[in-house]
């Protein structure tokens, strides 16, 4: 599987949002100025991440938007459903009438093997997670180029 820019982007903005947790409502200018993404586009991915449930917007002078639930709460696995679907690299696992082989296939059991070996990392894994490793690599939130 291969996160499209979409899917690593709508990544990069929760990891933002988690990052600041806690802290009120977050511009998406602040967000795209950070990760260095388009506000339009950025603004674009966070219409599925609020219909999932991920994000909330806040309006008012104050507003931006929030994480709707804790970060220990928000596996990755919710973020890449959201904005790319599901993660198995073929259609026929999720489908098997696509393929005139259906289930008969060896090749859609290895696909499916890989979409369960995918789901089980991004299922593994939630936003303060990623918060915990970021903080122990001593990588800077961002780059001093952009700062």
């Amino acid at each position: 599987m291969k996160l499209s820019a979409r899917g690593r982007h709508s990544m990069e903005a929760m990891f933002d949002l988690a990052i600041h947790f806690g802290e009120g409502p977050i511009l998406i200018r602040d967000i795209a100025m950070r990760r260095r993404i388009s506000e339009q586009y950025l603004a674009q991915l966070f219409i599925p991440l609020r219909i999932a449930g991920l994000v909330r917007s806040v309006r008012g002078a104050n507003g931006g938007f929030v994480l709707a639930k804790d970060p220990v709460e928000i596996r990755l696995s919710e973020i890449v459903k959201a904005t790319e679907g599901s993660t198995a690299p073929s259609e026929c696992v999720d489908d098997p009438r696509v393929c005139w082989k259906g289930e008969h296939c060896v090749t859609r059991d290895i696909w499916a093997e890989i979409k369960r070996a995918t789901d089980n990392i991004l299922d593994g894994v939630t936003l303060s997670v990623m918060v915990e490793r970021w903080r122990s690599s001593g990588i800077p939130e961002v780059p001093e180029e952009v700062a």
